[in-house]
């Protein structure tokens, strides 16, 4: 773990020098390791371009990239302007929406969704998922914590598998886009509204009892309506006018903007060693209003704008003169929520690279103890499906927002990480 002086040569210079402007002492900051990293990406073909940005608490990032947005030679060369699919880092962001409303007494933590949406008054829970549909009465509510963490009992159609799962795509129950061209199957079944997705998420049974069970889910998704009923104002709405306008994040997008193409990245999916384009950003599918904002993956954003998200949350809930939350609701939101006794077993298997145990908070993972080298208890963040990924290591005053767009298994998010506070430990 690092020493919890932050960037040693940064608050050396601070010190010796303490007129010097914050931005002069943060270009000094070591980046051999991650210059490395996303040079060795991007010669290797691995990637077309990569960006990693990684800042202390009360200066700017420092940012590091290589490469371009897409594989053709005349694309825009990556820089942390450079838009991205965050996919399921749009999770965290739901996450915190859903605080500051925490925080303004308009909702609870443990307060039953069916408040905010009556069709999960009555829920059912699935006696074998394996098997098929048969279902028992739940002997419990789904609260806003089960959907921020995942433990409402329900599905994905990107984990679930069964006759959940078809059930799932009987009801269009697929909150994310990939391309242009699977879209229009996609949509012909999803519903057009988030109220109307809500509601069919309500008519589904669960695969577990509400606070039973870790299970990557759409909870976030179903919270984007919680989050509109409560406050009075569509979800996205909320979002840009509580979170992003304020925080000055003017490069994150449900819908990108036509003029903004030229700087969108490609797509790509790994087929064994070959990369393939799935959504060009000149034709993406983001270039055209989704069904509706998803709350569990639906943003493309810039390195520089998630950069500032995960400031601000370093900064105790402030940011350049705009509070976004209290810091006792950040310190909360970026806690271990989960409920007392829950089955972990699923929440280990998707986190065990980080070699350590995680909890989980308002929409991220939280980590429960020191990873040696590596982020400290408490760091809070969480990945998207397309290799991106975001992190507050509180305890070592760090943030870091890692942002490349392949489908696949490609180890980027966890090479980033060491080579970052490689570079930190000098």
């Amino acid at each position: 773990m690092l020493k919890r002086i932050g960037f040693g040569i940064v608050a050396t210079l601070l010190l010796a020098a303490p007129q010097a402007p914050a931005q002069q002492a943060a270009t000094v900051v070591r980046t051999d390791a991650t210059r490395a990293l996303v040079d060795r990406y991007v010669s290797e073909g691995r990637v077309p371009g990569a960006v990693i940005a990684f800042g202390t608490q009360g200066l700017p990032p420092t940012v590091v990239a290589a490469g371009r947005i897409a594989d053709e030679p005349n694309a825009a060369k990556a820089d942390i302007d450079s838009l991205w699919r965050v996919y399921s880092m749009t999770k965290p962001i739901t996450g915190i929406a859903a605080m500051i409303l925490v925080e303004e007494g308009k909702i609870k933590l443990d307060q039953p969704i069916s408040d905010f949406i009556p069709a999960f008054k009555s829920m059912k829970v699935l006696v074998d998922p394996a098997k098929d549909l048969a279902t028992r009465p739940a002997t419990r509510p789904i609260t806003v914590r089960n959907l921020l963490t995942h433990t409402a009992g329900l599905g994905y159609n990107i984990i679930t598998k069964g006759p959940l799962l078809d059930e799932y795509n009987r009801l269009g129950i697929n909150p994310a886009q990939v391309s242009a061209a699977m879209e229009p199957n996609m949509r012909s079944v999803r519903p057009a509204t988030l109220e109307e997705f809500a509601n069919r998420v309500a008519s589904a049974p669960l695969i577990a009892e509400p606070g039973t069970k870790w299970s990557y889910s759409i909870g976030l998704d179903v919270l984007g309506r919680v989050i509109e009923v409560a406050s009075g104002v569509p979800f996205d709405q909320f979002v840009n006018t509580r979170i992003f306008a304020p925080l000055k994040m003017k490069a994150s997008y449900w819908t990108v903007p036509a003029d903004k193409a030229g700087i969108f990245s490609t797509n790509y999916a790994l087929m064994g060693t070959n990369r393939v384009p799935m959504d060009p950003g000149a034709s993406s599918v983001w270039l055209t209003p989704p069904s509706f904002p998803y709350g569990g993956a639906g943003l493309v954003m810039s390195a520089r704008d998630y950069d500032r998200f995960l400031a601000m949350l370093l900064n105790g809930g402030t940011l350049d003169g705009a509070r976004i939350l209290k810091p006792e609701t950040v310190k909360l939101a970026m806690s271990d929520l989960l409920p007392a006794g829950v089955d972990k077993t699923l929440l280990e298997d998707t986190t065990k690279d980080s070699a350590v145990a995680m909890g989980f908070g308002a929409g991220g993972s939280v980590y429960l103890a020191d990873r040696p080298g590596g982020p400290a208890k408490g760091t809070f963040g969480w990945a998207g499906a397309a290799g991106s990924i975001g992190w507050v290591d509180p305890a070592n005053h760090v943030r870091v927002t890692a942002m490349v767009n392949i489908f696949g298994d490609v180890p980027f998010k966890r090479d980033a990480g060491r080579a970052v506070y490689a570079d930190l430990a000098h």
